[in-house]
This record gives structure tokens, sequence and C-alpha cells, in this order.
């Protein structure tokens, strides 16, 4: 459980730096920005050494996009569309489902 936790934290960190590079305009959000960056890969290398790596970056690429994309509708303007919020779900279901199915042994016996 704690590796997912550490992937959830990965995913978190990604919208921030994701929000960054496109958003970035002074060096403390560039500096933040690169933290995000630096944080969000040491955790994603610290729970593939128990979690299957394909899996871990299925859960974290879908919870990012899908974080990314709904910041971007709620903090920054981007229209509003039922079918990119469908597909979002989609995702998420997909995610849900990879994670459901994962083999947590590896991670039980560290």
């Amino acid at each position: 459980m704690k590796s997912w936790l550490k992937v959830l934290l990965a995913s978190l960190l990604e919208v921030f730096w994701v929000i960054g590079l496109a958003h970035a305009d002074e060096f403390w959000e560039w500096a933040g920005t690169i933290i995000a960056i630096v944080i969000c890969n040491y955790l994603l290398i610290k729970a593939t050494s128990t979690l299957p790596t394909g899996t871990v970056y299925a859960v974290f690429v879908g919870l990012g996009t899908a974080g990314a994309v709904l910041s971007e509708i709620l903090f920054f303007g981007e229209p509003f569309n039922i079918i990119k919020i469908l597909l979002i779900v989609l995702l998420l279901v997909g995610v849900i489902g990879l994670k459901l199915v994962t083999d947590d042994q590896k991670e039980a016996e560290a």
C-alpha cells in the first residue's frame, strides 16, 4: 500500500509540473516545477522497486493526465467538453482496473 501512495503522490506532482511547464513565468515558478519533476521521478523509481513498472507507469500517466485536464478546465479557462470528461472517466476506470488486478505480492514481501 505504501508504494501505491508513492504513485498517487507522484501523479499529483505530475499535475503541478505539467501546469508549471505550461504556465510558469518567474524564477520561483520554474524552480517549483523543477523540484516537482525531481521528486515525482524519485517517487516513481521507489514505487517500481516493489510494483510492476508497466502498471505503475500506466496508473501514473492516467492519473496525471486526468488531473492536468481537469485542472486546465477548472483553473485556466479550458472549455468544458463532455466527450473529454467521459474519456477521462474511461481512462480512470482502466487505471483502477489495472490497480485491482495487479499482484501486490512483491510489495507485501518488501
